[in-house]
C-alpha cells in the first residue's frame, strides 16, 4: 500500500495538510452562531483547535490561555541533542495567533475551573474567563512516586527532558562534559506515554553525538517495555551505524523481560537499580518518567482512574464534566499515539466541532484524523509511521497504516522529517 493510500501525509503536503483540512463543515458566520470558547494549552493541539473555531466562524471569540511566552516543541528536541539544530531553531512565540488568527493570547497558569458557572480561574488575573465552551490541551505530567529517588526537584541532576526546553539544554550540557570513554543510562517510560517512538530517537540522537566527539562512550537503554514503536527499522539502523548487538556496540537495549525495568535512581552518585538488583553506575542519566495527563486535567475532575482523560471521541468532550473538551495527550483516544501530529489533527476535528456545537448543529460523525511519527537514526537515516483514522459509530477507528521508507531511500525520508516539521510548525506559529 502506497503512504498516499494511507494517509496523503509528508513534507511537501505538509503546510496544506496542517492549515487547510478541517474535517467538519464550517459554520456560517453571523450572530446566532457567536460564543466564547476559551483554550487551555498552547501546544499543536490547543493551537488547532483555537485556529479552526475561528476558521469555521471568525465571529467566535476565542482567548488561548498558556503559561510560558515561548514554546519549544518536543517534536525535533532530539536533534538539540544530535547537535542537527539549535535549541532556538525549535522555539517560536505566539505572536501570530492574535495578528493572523484574531485568537486572544493570555500568558497566565490556570488554577481551576467552575464548571457550572462556566469560568475560568486563573493565577494572575483577577477575574475570571468565562466560556460557552472550554478546550483543553494541557499535556502531560510525570508519576513521580513510582521510582525510589527521583522527585521533581531532582530533574536538574538527573534530566527527563521530556518536555523540551532548558530540560533539554540540561541533558545536552551533561552529554557534553561526560568522559570520552563515559556510561549513560537512559530509562524508557512503561506505556503509555508521549511520543512512542521519541525515547529510541533520542538514542539515536545520542548516539550520533558519541559517535562524533566521544566515540569511546556507552548508551544503555534501560526499557520498562519488552517492545516498542518501530523497533525492527531502529535496530537495524543501529546495527548499521553503531554497531548494536556487536562486543563494541555503541548502543545497548535491555528489555522488561531482561531485567530493564529501573527501580530506584541516586541523583548524586548516578548509580541505577534495576528489577532484577542490578547496579549500573553511570556517568549521565537521563530518566523518563511514567506519565499521567497534566496536573491541570486533573483539578478540573477531567481525570479518571487511569489518570487520563475520557473523552466523546467525535467531538473530544470529557465524559466527565459537560461542556469541557479534552484533546491531545491527556485525553483517552486510542487507537491514535501521544503525539504532536495526533494533536494537531484531533484539534481540527474538536475545533470543528466546537463551532458546531455553539451553532446549534450536530459535528461531523464522519471525520478523517491522521498521525504521522518521524524519527532520525541518523541526520541522513530517517525512518517513519503513518497511520489513517476515522470516526465509526463515535469512535476512533484506525483504518490504514505503515512502516517507511518502503523502499529503502532512508535519506529521502530524514529530508521529509525536516520538511514534515517546518509544515506543522509553519502552520501553527507563523
Amino acid at each position: 500500500m502506497k503512504r498516499r493510500d494511507l494517509l496523503k501525509l509528508g513534507a511537501l503536503a505538509g503546510a496544506s495538510l496542517l492549515t487547510g483540512c478541517s474535517t467538519a463543515a464550517a459554520v456560517r458566520s453571523g450572530p446566532a452562531s457567536a460564543g466564547r470558547v476559551v483554550v487551555v494549552g498552547g501546544g499543536p493541539g490547543g493551537i488547532s483547535a483555537a485556529q479552526n473555531i475561528k476558521k469555521a466562524n471568525p465571529n467566535i471569540e476565542v482567548t488561548l490561555v498558556e503559561k510560558n511566552a515561548d514554546y519549544s516543541t518536543c517534536f525535533g528536541s532530539n536533534w538539540v541533542l544530535g547537535g542537527i539544530v539549535g535549541i532556538d531553531d525549535i522555539t517560536f512565540n505566539y505572536k501570530t495567533l492574535q495578528q493572523k488568527h484574531g485568537i486572544n493570547v493570555v500568558h497566565d497558569e490556570v488554577i481551576g475551573v467552575d464548571p457550572d458557572k462556566q469560568l475560568v480561574r486563573l493565577a494572575m488575573a483577577s477575574k475570571p474567563l468565562a466560556y460557552d465552551r472550554l478546550v483543553v490541551s494541557p499535556g502531560i505530567s510525570f508519576k513521580w512516586d513510582t521510582i525510589e529517588g527521583l522527585d521533581e526537584s531532582t530533574a536538574y541532576q538527573v534530566p527527563h527532558a521530556w518536555k523540551a526546553g532548558y530540560q533539554t539544554l540540561i541533558l545536552k550540557s551533561q552529554l557534553q562534559a561526560m568522559p570520552d570513554n563515559g556510561v549513560m543510562v537512559m530509562a524508557a517510560p512503561p506505556n503509555p506515554f508521549r511520543c512512542p517512538p521519541g525515547p529510541y530517537e533520542r538514542a539515536s540522537m545520542i548516539a550520533t553525538f558519541m559517535k562524533a566527539h566521544k566515540p569511546k562512550a556507552k548508551l544503555i537503554i534501560l526499557d520498562s517495555k519488552d517492545k516498542f514503536s518501530k523497533q525492527g527499522m531502529f535496530t537495524a539502523g543501529w546495527e548499521e551505524y553503531y554497531g548494536y548487538g556487536s562486543d563494541d556496540a555503541m548502543i545497548e537495549w535491555v528489555s522488561k523481560s531482561n531485567g530493564g525495568e529501573v527501580t530506584r535512581v541516586d541523583p548524586k552518585t548516578k548509580e541505577v537499580v534495576t528489577a532484577n538488583g542490578q547496579t549500573i553506575k553511570a556517568d549521565v542519566v537521563n530518566y523518563i518518567p511514567s506519565q499521567t495527563a497534566n496536573t491541570t486535567a486533573k483539578r478540573m475532575g477531567l481525570t479518571d482512574a487511569s489518570g487520563w482523560c475520557p473523552v466523546n471521541q467525535e467531538t473530544f468532550e470529557s465524559t466527565l464534566v459537560p461542556n469541557i473538551h479534552v484533546l491531545g495527550d491527556a485525553s483517552v483516544a486510542s487507537p491514535m499515539p501521544k503525539s504532536g501530529f495526533s494533536a494537531n489533527s484531533q484539534g481540527m476535528v474538536c475545533g470543528a466541532a466546537v463551532a458546531a456545537l455553539l451553532a446549534g448543529h450536530q459535528p461531523n460523525a464522519n471525520a478523517t484524523m491522521g498521525n504521522q511519527c518521524y524519527s532520525l537514526v541518523t541526520p541522513d537515516y530517517g525512518i517513519s509511521v503513518a497511520a489513517g483514522y476515522k470516526l465509526e459509530q463515535s469512535k476512533i477507528v484506525k483504518t490504514s497504516g505503515g512502516l517507511f521508507p518502503k523502499d529503502g531511500s532512508f535519506a529521502k525520508e530524514a529530508r521529509s522529517a525536516h520538511g514534515w516539521y517546518a509544515g506543522i510548525t509553519g502552520s501553527l506559529f507563523k
